[in-house]
């Protein structure tokens, strides 16, 4: 019966909503911090890190705690505004909704709507291309002496053409790990090149669709912060560690996050898109 009211009850439901919303903004900060590679670290490093993300088993334990957190939350929000609406079907004569709370506050479900709808366009362009489609392939030079050296192709056994490599400026197509004969040329397996599909998704100049999905993308972290604003402070209150001592520190720490965090990741795209 207990189990039963934590699930269905209003205030059990905010409950597992606080829990759902800040386990995200963790997930949010370590996120943040692998994208940002896109900006500082090369190429390969980026690769490197995307083929750890999708292959290391307690990453993708996490991966599935994410993804169920964000449809529970999501879901949990729908229910919530529902059972909120049904217990004031008749609203006050008169209503200065903002004179007692914040604009994210009232619009916390249409903000919370429109989050999901990103993270599901996100995870079409990005994550489903990662994991279930073609990708072209980044080969890493382990070893690579100057002069004319042939090329192995290692699924006809044959060597298919000789061209002038230069120090780490191999790239094959070819993803297999493999060695030239009579050679101290290595190649390590190929990474699937995410950086690439990422790169030519905010460039993509055909109609203006790289400028467009930038733009895009800096509203939907716009909309991030305005979430967060509120849902921050808002699980603190909900899990009942709010205190007088303590809601200072808990309000600017919480304005802090929800500026910082989607300002740094708007700025990839932009970045991507006019400097890169």
């Amino acid at each position: 019966m207990a189990k039963s009211a934590l699930l269905k009850s209003s205030i059990g439901k905010k409950y597992w909503m606080a829990l759902t919303g800040l386990f995200l903004c963790v997930f949010l900060i370590g996120h943040l911090v692998g994208n940002l590679q896109l900006i500082y670290a090369s190429d390969l490093q980026f690769n490197q890190y995307a083929h750890f993300m999708t292959t290391n088993p307690a990453v993708k334990v996490l991966s599935y705690l994410t993804y169920f957190s964000i449809l529970f939350h999501a879901v949990d929000g729908i229910l919530l505004t529902i059972q909120n609406k049904k217990a004031r079907p008749v609203g006050y004569a008169k209503n200065n909704a903002a004179a007692n709370s914040t604009w994210q506050s009232r619009n916390m479900a249409v903000l919370g709507t429109l989050l999901l709808v990103f993270i599901v366009t996100h995870m079409t362009n990005f994550w489903a291309k990662m994991h279930f489609s073609e990708m072209p392939l980044q080969t890493q030079v382990l070893a690579t002496p100057m002069g004319d050296v042939e090329m192995y192709n290692t699924t006809s056994g044959s060597f298919i053409e000789k061209q002038q490599v230069e120090m780490g400026g191999l790239e094959l197509k070819n993803g297999k790990e493999f060695y030239i004969p009579n050679s101290d040329l290595k190649f390590a397996e190929g990474y699937k090149d995410l950086y690439k599909i990422t790169v030519d998704f905010f460039k993509n100049p055909v109609n203006n669709m790289g400028l467009i999905a930038t733009i895009l993308y800096v509203l939907s972290m716009a909309v991030l912060s305005f979430h967060l604003l509120h849902g921050f402070k808002s699980a603190f209150q909900s899990l009942g560690l709010n205190h007088t001592k303590y809601n200072g520190i808990i309000k600017c720490a919480g304005t802090a996050f929800a500026i910082i965090v989607p300002l740094l990741f708007a700025i990839i795209p932009v970045y991507i898109h006019f400097v890169k």
